[in-house]
């Protein structure tokens, strides 16, 4: 980042300020020490020209800020209007000068239309490409229902245009859901599915797995909900990318989840086929308890191989239109998400790298390869298919035993750059920037997700749906949903390519609406939403959150009162929140309280401040806690160093607190100290890939782990004062 001086502000012409804060891009701003930083030139250029904004000289920004200003005038209706229930919202149409319009509002499933009153005051008028255009005003009554209505715009007295456009109307305040009625509070485990593997798994958590963890974790310790990391889908092209968080789609799930014996279809496997399946399975079950890295690749070549025999079989009556109606609720997205694994298998994961006319898919030559790749790509479709049911069944698996939310999911800040929902949705995605976060106390060279964002005036164009039908999968089989970064709704740092992380910029986006928009799918899916709202955030996003209904998150660690410079009493925490000790940016607490995540991110040259300089800083707040925790009667002044003592006191402090969710860590519960990820490293770190072990690195079956003593006590200790 560039800090304030002359030169670096007269780079920024007014124009191009003002040009830039039209498309919501951010010329300066405050950093994570609180100092005023200015954007430089060349970002500013770079980002708006992945916007889609000319900026190489005065005269293109001139051109360009007359173009934004008139934009708004050249369109009968706004692209989309998303409004939260019970406000009384108005809405600018613009007609030519002196011709008559209705509004009304087409509710969705149908229904009689709602004439919309226009407000009586004498319409604006504007000049634009020669003629006098003017704009009135109409009013939405606040008893619209929640839902995905249409605006309908009808132009003249004998209504010679109609127009449409999207209307969404979203809750005021989403909450918690019904499941919670009763419940004070509810706890859960949190963890990395991939790494939970039982004697079945083929060396790589399953959704067979998550049912399991469910049921001990509800029926014998009294969880209320299990938090599990993205389970979006990977590309099917070798490498498979480690981490989670960089799917190639958010709207489509992993198939390495799959449980292939759990399939309808296996049991009809037979002969040779079924022997050849079995001895994969061997080979797969003999690496669960092996110390050694997930080798996703090893993984998915042995179930393709074996998910290719199952789908070979067919399916009978029953199952076919059980197959055919899923193809058909998903329609094209599953379509063209498909197609690109089909298209990956023969051309690379790379879509820019792909003949050019397979880059387009609406292409002739993309019809022309999904009909020459029929089977493969009903390969792909049918997995999604077999996913989601394993998906039902593992989550109806958690409400059977109890929990009230059971399966918590995780969704991730965006997609990898060459992945499917870069080529299928194109038109509602930028290129030439990535998306990460600007330098703070715990990455201060900032970080780069290469990860493109969505593009917010395309999204609006596009009413929101690709968001949307993102979001109903997710949600689908859920008690809720963890947004990381949730900041990301609100704004997101964009880093042009070629750059560096610390040489980006803000973006905004339309909060109120994507916001509202999760609220809406949230409650249609009788589920809550948890923002993870760590980092540097401005003050004013915590409290729209919670006022939309939507928690927050609260990290043992990073809860301080600023002011006196000591941990923040547990009392004082936010009762709207998921809280937890740890979280996998972090070491688990046993790594943490060794300094882990200092030793780590020294051997990686991660640090901007002298190693000393963070190990004192940090003793001295570790020293804190441990004084309250103390001083609390929830440790004793002689157990300071007994490490599995300490990590019980944090979480009785956890217990402590308002906090209608508690997360705890399943490495906590085994003792763990490696950290499963290091934010801003990629290869320098064995990132997602490490098994789920105890404190001595000692891989950890889940049968060996549901009769663990120290998860009992961790779960006795949250559950103290948990949900009735």
């Amino acid at each position: 980042m560039v800090r304030q001086t002359a030169s670096t502000m007269s780079a920024l012409s007014p124009d191009l300020i003002e040009l830039a804060e039209a498309y919501g891009v951010a010329t300066e701003f405050s950093d994570w020490q609180g100092e005023h930083a200015v954007v430089p030139r060349a970002t500013v250029t770079a980002v708006l020209g992945a916007l889609g904004v000319a900026t190489e000289t005065p005269e293109s920004v001139t051109a360009a800020l007359h173009d934004v200003r008139e934009q708004p005038w050249r369109r009968t209706l706004p692209p989309s209007t998303v409004v939260a229930s019970g406000e009384r919202a108005e809405v600018a149409v613009h007609v030519p000068h002196g011709t008559s319009v209705q509004v009304r509002v087409l509710p969705e499933g149908g229904g009689a239309p709602v004439v919309l009153e226009q407000v009586g005051r004498q319409a604006r008028t504007r000049e634009v490409g020669g003629r006098l255009v003017a704009r009135v005003t109409v009013v939405l009554p606040p008893d619209l229902p929640l839902g995905w209505h249409q605006l309908e715009a009808r132009v003249g007295s004998q209504a010679t245009r109609v127009e449409t456009a999207a209307l969404v109307v979203t809750p005021a305040s989403l909450g918690l859901p019904p499941s919670m009625d009763g419940h004070d509070r509810v706890w859960g485990f949190m963890t990395q599915l991939y790494t939970v593997r039982s004697r079945r798994s083929w060396s790589h958590g399953d959704l067979a797995d998550l049912g399991a963890l469910a049921r001990w974790s509800a029926q014998d310790l009294g969880a209320g909900f299990l938090l599990v990391n993205p389970l979006h889908a990977p590309s099917p092209a070798r490498p498979i990318e480690p981490s989670p968080y960089l799917p190639v789609t958010r709207r489509f799930v992993s198939p390495l989840y799959i449980r292939v014996e759990d399939i309808a279809e296996f049991a009809d496997l037979t002969g040779a086929d079924r022997t050849g399946v079995e001895r994969i399975a061997r080979r797969q079950q003999a690496l669960n308890g092996a110390d050694a890295l997930i080798d996703r690749d090893a993984v998915w070549e042995a179930k393709r191989e074996a998910l290719a025999l199952v789908h070979a079989l067919g399916r009978g009556p029953d199952r076919a239109a059980q197959y055919a109606a899923f193809r058909a609720r998903e329609g094209v997205g599953l379509r063209d998400f498909a197609t690109w694994c089909a298209l990956a298998e023969v051309h690379g994961a790379s879509w820019d790298d792909w003949p050019a006319p397979l880059q387009d898919p609406r292409s002739a030559a993309v019809e022309q390869a999904r009909e020459e790749l029929a089977d493969r790509v009903d390969f792909f479709a049918w997995l999604q298919w077999v996913v989601d049911e394993q998906l039902t069944a593992a989550h109806q698996r958690a409400l059977d035993s109890g929990m009230p939310l059971g399966v918590v999911h995780d969704l991730a800040v965006g997609v990898h750059h060459d992945g499917a929902d870069t080529w299928a949705l194109q038109d509602v995605m930028a290129r030439g920037v990535t998306v990460g976060a600007p330098p703070d106390a715990f990455n201060q060279q900032g970080q780069d997700w290469s990860q493109p964002p969505w593009r917010p005036d395309r999204l609006a164009d596009a009413g929101y749906a690709p968001y949307r039908d993102m979001l109903r999968t997710v949600l689908r089989h859920s008690g809720g949903i963890r947004v990381d970064h949730v900041l990301g709704l609100f704004r997101l740092w964009w880093v042009p390519e070629g750059s560096s992380a610390d040489q980006g910029t803000y973006v905004r986006f339309d909060h109120e609406a994507l916001v509202g928009i999760l609220a809406l799918e949230a409650h249609r899916a009788g589920a809550l939403v948890v923002g993870e709202d760590l980092g540097t955030v401005e003050p004013w996003v915590r409290d729209y959150l919670a006022d939309r209904g939507v928690l927050g998150t609260s990290i043992l660690w990073f809860e301080q009162d600023w002011d006196l410079g000591r941990p923040l009493p547990p009392e004082s925490w936010r009762e709207l929140c998921l809280a937890a000790v740890t979280t996998h940016d972090l070491p688990p607490t046993a790594g943490y309280l060794a300094g882990e995540h200092i030793r780590i991110r020294a051997d990686l040259g991660l640090l901007t401040r002298s190693v000393e300089e963070e190990r004192r800083i940090d003793a001295q707040e570790r020293r804190a806690w441990l004084d309250l925790l103390v001083a609390r009667g929830w440790l004793a002044a002689d157990a300071r160093e007994d490490e599995e003592a300490v990590v019980l006191a944090l979480h009785r402090a956890l217990a402590a607190t308002p906090s209608r969710m508690l997360g705890v860590s399943l490495s906590d519960a085994l003792g763990d100290r490696r950290a499963i990820n290091q934010p801003g490293t990629g290869e320098e770190y064995p990132n997602w890939r490490l098994p789920m072990a105890d404190g001595t690195g000692r891989p950890v079956l889940l049968d060996e782990l549901v009769g663990s003593t120290r998860a009992a006590s961790l779960a006795a200790a949250v559950r103290s004062t948990s949900y009735a």
